[in-house]
Parts: C-alpha cells; sequence; structure tokens
C-alpha cells in the first residue's frame, strides 16, 4: 500500500515517509483485547482532562487515555472538553467563580496559552462527581500531557497506553471557536507525530468532516466515529462513507444485535480486520458488567478503576 501512495504525485515526501513508518510499525502493534478508555482521563475520580488525572487513570489500569482538544489563539492545542471556559468547574484568574455566560464568552480560541493557564478547572470540583478530588487544575497543552504520561510509564506504570484524541469542531464554529476542519487536523497530525509513534493514537470526533479528511489524507491512522444519534448504525456508516477502525455510541442507544452487526464490518483498506465497537460513558458497575456481556472491544469510562475487572 506504501508503494502506492508514494506512486501518487500529489502527496508530499514527507507524508510519504511518515506513512512508510506507521505501516512498519503497525505489523508490531498489538490491539487490547478489551479497551478500557479513561473519559477525560478519570473525570469520576480527579479534574477532567487534567495531568493528574490522566496518571491516575494509568495507575487504575486502563488501556487508552481518552481526551479532548481545544485550540488557543496562539495555535497551541489545549486539552479542554469545551472550547471556552465551563462555569461550573473553572474559576476566572482571579480566582473568582463565574456564569455560563461568562464562560461562553471565554472563547479559547480567543485566548493565548498563556492568559488559558491562569484558569483554574479543578479546585471547585465537579458536582456530578462527588469523588472527585478538588485540586488546582489548570488546562494543559497536548505535548505536556504526553510527556507527563510517557514519564510517568516508564517510572511507574510500565506499560504503554494508547491515546484516544477527540477533535472537537462544528460548522457553526468553524473559525470562531476553532479553525478549519483542514487546518485543524494538520495541526493535530503535527504535533502527535512529534511526540508519539501514530500508531499509538486513535484519533474521534462526532463531525464526520473530521473522520472524512483525516481518512482520505492520512489513511492508516485509527478513527473512532462518536455517535448521538440513536439511528441504527448501518445509516450511520452509509452517511460516513466508509468503516472506520472504531464505532463509539452512547452506551444507552446500543443493543446486542446492533454489535453482531458491527462485528460483521470490514475496516476499510483492510481486509483482514473488522471494526470495534466501544460506547461511551460506561459508569455504573451495573452497566459496565451488562454492556460488557453484550460483546463489546471496551468501554470509554469516568470511572476506570471499576472497570478495570473486565479486561
Amino acid at each position: 500500500m506504501f508503494k502506492k501512495l508514494l506512486a501518487s504525485s500529489h502527496l508530499p515526501l514527507a507524508v510519504c515517509m511518515l506513512i512508510m513508518l506507521i505501516n512498519n510499525a503497525q505489523a508490531q502493534y498489538s490491539i487490547p483485547k478489551f479497551d478500557v478508555q479513561g473519559h477525560r482521563g478519570a473525570r469520576g475520580l480527579m479534574p477532567e482532562n487534567s495531568i493528574a488525572g490522566f496518571k491516575m487513570a494509568l495507575d487504575s489500569g486502563v488501556t487508552t487515555l481518552e481526551m479532548d482538544l481545544a485550540v488557543t489563539k496562539d495555535k497551541q492545542l489545549v486539552v479542554s472538553h469545551e472550547p471556552w471556559m465551563n462555569f461550573r468547574i473553572c474559576l476566572d484568574p482571579s480566582g473568582n467563580s463565574i456564569d455560563s455566560l461568562q464562560g461562553i464568552r471565554t472563547n479559547i480560541f480567543q485566548l493565548t496559552y498563556e492568559q488559558v493557564k491562569q484558569w483554574d478547572c479543578g479546585s471547585i470540583g465537579n458536582f456530578h462527581f462527588p469523588n472527585q478530588q478538588k485540586i488546582k487544575s489548570t488546562k494543559p497543552l497536548l505535548k505536556d500531557v504526553i510527556n507527563e504520561v510517557e514519564t510517568h510509564i516508564k517510572s511507574y506504570s510500565r506499560y504503554e497506553v494508547d491515546y484516544n484524541i477527540e477533535i472537537k469542531t462544528d460548522p457553526r464554529g468553524d473559525n470562531r471557536y476553532h479553525p478549519s476542519v483542514e487546518e485543524y487536523c494538520e495541526l493535530v497530525i503535527k504535533t502527535i507525530s512529534e511526540h508519539l509513534p501514530l500508531q499509538r493514537v486513535i484519533i474521534q470526533s462526532f463531525d464526520f468532516r473530521v473522520l472524512k479528511y483525516l481518512h482520505k489524507h492520512y489513511p492508516l491512522v485509527r478513527l473512532s466515529a462518536l455517535i448521538e444519534s440513536p439511528s441504527h448504525p448501518k445509516q450511520m456508516l452509509n452517511e460516513l462513507g466508509f468503516t472506520p477502525e472504531i464505532y463509539s455510541p452512547n452506551f444507552q442507544s446500543l443493543n446486542a444485535e446492533q454489535i453482531k452487526f458491527l462485528h460483521r464490518q470490514k475496516i476499510s483498506g483492510n481486509k483482514k480486520r473488522y471494526m470495534r465497537v466501544i460506547p461511551w460513558t460506561v459508569n455504573s458497575a451495573k452497566d459496565l458488567r451488562a454492556i460488557a456481556k453484550d460483546g463489546v472491544d471496551g468501554v470509554i469510562t469516568d470511572y476506570p478503576n471499576r472497570a478495570k475487572a473486565l479486561k
């Protein structure tokens, strides 16, 4: 496949070389039999999308760290669920609480990272997660998360994990809350490839524009289709136009029949591998056991300590 891509005149040499490196590495890559993904790190236990939370997820036995991205004015990739400051969990640079309107107006895409890191999004906790520790936490850069996680792996947990990174875009937010899809995707690929082997990365999105762009320009990068619609998977895959590595719906909209259907779908460009099903966000012990019994290939959970027994 690499020779075919290399022969294509529209691909830059640097991209072709990157594809070759991914292709060579994938031959030795092992996908977890059951993938426990720590949602925003370990949101039930530590501040979401925080370095401390990712380390706790590692210590809880996850096989993948799930996280979200936003982009700053100076084009830095910040690990953040919203492209603004969530009034429920964030304090302004003076330590004051904010209301929802103030939070939405604090557009990360209009702030430099020096401004973003002045906000504390951990000290007041999250009332939805009473067991979450309240510690001061700033929104970290993606590159800093990777460096801290890899250091922690070498020093403590001693096993490599994947990174499931969500590109959060919406047509209404283009060039307002985030760059264009093309620019955003290129920024993410460039940043990741500078710090990690790409075969350890999954890129997920609800926005099919993102998945279609990456499938076309980086066909060997693993992709996960995040699904919120209760529509049948066949309809959603037809809309996407190809079969990604992972189908990731709300677990409440998933049933055993759909899982069997999804497991029969061969990944586009790979005749030997079938799509995996990894639903979100499964938290109670009862739901974790039930969804695992239905035959999913993993779970995204706020409580990776509860899910590790399923591996």
